[in-house]
């Protein structure tokens, strides 16, 4: 049997793996990165192949022909389109053309920095030892650090298995032809943000929900715009419903309601999008003294486990499962390895929702800010009053910026409308540096742009707003 000695093993080729082997590349480590591959793709991992990337491509090509149909039935800035069509197969292939240079990326990238790939099926053998399956038989590698980097998959409802009509995320990226009747199980960001994408497209989508409304981890005041946009697609959203399973004939997804008789919803693709789950079954971490925090790993403020020189990051580890959590986490421990003093300080991660109007938020809400125990300051400024997001015809949305009352320290920043995920940076920044009130405002914004509303968010609420 073959074996390989490395400095460092990297299990998985995700953000939170491929992104700790070209860090520690670039300071000169030895490293092996080992990655399946299988139906949530392979290097990039589910965020390049089948989640992040792909996804927002399609929502744009759903943008692109929304639009291009309002304007054959409406033409409010003079601009018409005759009889739009969408050739299916051709977005798709474009889809997968995005994917594969952005995989052939970092198979480059890797490359440059020398690390070894291996492709197959890992199981730790202990500690510093993992036993790969590949094509060509199995191969042992023996490394002083390990980083286990094997992220999440689609959790399925026991009622609903996946397989046939029933299918998650991965599957509806990678569809032949867009549904008539889509039934989604889940509103959050995942069900909402294809359930809409498909919506565009010219599916009929019916949303199932639990909770009692949509985007249930959003505040309610930054999700009413998209409620009004589901409205105005013809979304039918269902709160307080549970799904049941299939009716008898197996064509539509069965519902209950407070204990009500049963409803069949008709629908050629359910699409179950109720969350996702670590990746721990059949690596062999139960060989491993790993303490665990529910389904993840544990990790400490380094991203160190329980066992000395086995690290984690990603999804494994748990929440906020977004790729660039589990990016920085792998850039601070591969600099922890190569000899650096690093902790991974989690308190500013931005969250985008991509759905119509995206969301985004950075630190705490206003009643999160009010649970903490602090006074605070609240400007609003809303896009009906900015120049630039009246120019993109898509005013519905604000810019909410929340402040302690005694110093004005920026304590959170959210935003809800058209484009406003390219505010995150600026969010994140702000906090992440400490800013206060008077920085943003006295800050020169660039005029017409959406980033105004965030300089007249932070007036707002020094009772400074200069524009309403």
């Amino acid at each position: 049997m073959a074996e390989i000695s490395a400095k460092v093993l990297v299990v998985g080729g995700g953000p939170g793996g491929y992104v700790t082997a070209i860090r520690a590349g670039q300071l000169g480590l030895d490293v092996v990165l080992v990655e399946q591959g299988g139906r949530e793709g392979g290097l990039g991992g589910t965020c390049l192949n089948v989640g992040c990337i792909p996804s927002k491509a399609l929502i744009h090509v759903a943008d692109a022909y929304r639009h291009a149909h309002e304007q054959a039935t409406s033409a409010p800035f003079g601009l018409r389109v005759e009889r739009p069509t969408l050739e299916f197969a051709r977005t798709m292939e474009w889809k997968d053309g995005i994917v594969g240079r952005l995989t052939g990326g970092v198979g480059a990238l890797l490359k440059r920095y020398k690390v070894k790939i291996v492709h197959g099926h890992a199981e730790m053998v202990d500690g510093k030892t993992c036993r790969v399956e590949t094509d060509t038989g199995p191969q042992v590698v023996r490394a002083e650090h390990v980083v286990l980097a094997t992220g999440s998959e689609a959790a399925s409802v026991a009622v609903l298995p996946f397989g046939g009509r029933i299918i998650s995320s991965t599957e509806a990226l990678s569809l032949s032809a867009v549904p008539e009747r889509l039934a989604v199980v889940g509103a959050g960001y995942i069900g909402l943000e294809l359930g809409i994408a498909f919506a565009k497209l010219g599916a009929k989508v019916t949303v199932v929900e639990a909770e009692d409304r949509i985007l249930p981890a959003y505040d309610s005041e930054l999700t009413r715009p998209v409620v009004r946009r589901l409205r105005a697609l013809g979304v039918e959203v269902l709160t307080r419903v549970r799904a049941s399973g299939l009716s008898d004939a197996g064509d539509a997804l069965q519902v209950v309601q407070d204990g009500a008789a049963a409803r069949d919803i008709p629908a050629d693709l359910i699409l179950v999008a109720t969350g996702r789950r670590a990746r721990t079954t059949g690596l062999g971490l139960n060989r491993l003294d790993l303490t665990m925090n529910g389904a993840f790993v544990r990790i400490d403020e380094r991203c160190a486990t329980s066992m000395h020189n086995v690290w984690a990051v990603g999804d494994l580890t748990g929440e906020p499962m977004l790729a660039h959590r589990a990016m920085a986490q792998g850039v601070v421990v591969a600099e922890i390895i190569a000899g650096h003093r690093r902790i991974f300080d989690g308190a500013v991660i931005p969250a985008v929702c991509f759905t119509d109007p995206e969301i985004v938020t950075v630190g705490l809400s206003p009643d999160a800010a009010r649970s903490a125990g602090h006074d605070v300051h609240v400007g609003m400024f809303p896009l009906t009053a900015n120049g630039r997001a009246m120019t993109l015809g898509a005013e519905d949305g604000f810019v909410r910026v929340v402040a302690r009352t005694d110093n004005h320290l920026v304590l959170g920043i959210s935003a809800v409308g058209a484009g406003v995920s390219e505010l995150s940076s600026a969010f994140g920044l702000a906090l992440e540096m400490g800013a206060r009130l008077e920085d943003i405002a006295g800050t020169i914004h660039a005029h017409p742009t959406l980033g105004e509303a965030f300089h007249e968010a932070s007036l707002r609420a020094l009772g400074e707003a200069l524009h309403i």
